[in-house]
């Protein structure tokens, strides 16, 4: 990507409108993000409601799926935001060749990979709190079975 004319270091028109076509893409799938949180609460409440009223490990085993399937939905979400941010900070750099309106994120896996995302702080607090108290369910309902 070319950076002003001559070796200027200024930043063109076309830069500007590129950097704002990827933060547009970031604050989407920040907001997909927190809509997935949304949903895990719901449904994981759900579960919980449920799972408390007429204890059952079997109920609460199942309240495990949704939570494990959002954790990697969110996840996914929360690598493609850091894949485009990797992105923009080379667009903004004048010194990093990128295409013109390129939304290519390939050359940027190697530098986020899956599992430091999956198990990032902010994906193991939220979650895994969720699945702890999951896990407390099902230990409550196989106690419960085994006494009953």
């Amino acid at each position: 990507m070319s950076s002003g004319s001559s070796g200027d270091p200024s930043i063109t028109h076309e830069e500007i409108k590129h950097l704002e076509f990827i933060q547009a893409i970031v604050a989407r799938l920040g907001n997909g993000s927190f809509l997935i949180k949304g949903w895990t609460m719901t449904v994981a409440g759900a579960f919980f409601g449920v799972s408390a009223t007429s204890p059952s490990w079997k109920i609460a085993a199942a309240g495990m799926i949704p939570i494990v399937g959002f954790w990697l939905l969110d996840s996914y979400f929360l690598r493609q935001e850091r894949l485009f941010r990797k992105l923009y900070d080379d667009v903004r750099r004048p010194t990093v060749a990128v295409e013109f309106f390129s939304m290519n994120v390939q050359p940027y896996h190697a530098a986020v990979p899956w599992g430091r995302v999956i198990s990032s702080h902010t994906m193991v607090n939220f979650y895994g709190a969720i699945a702890l108290v999951d896990i407390a369910f099902i230990v409550g309902g196989i106690v419960r079975s085994a006494s009953g």
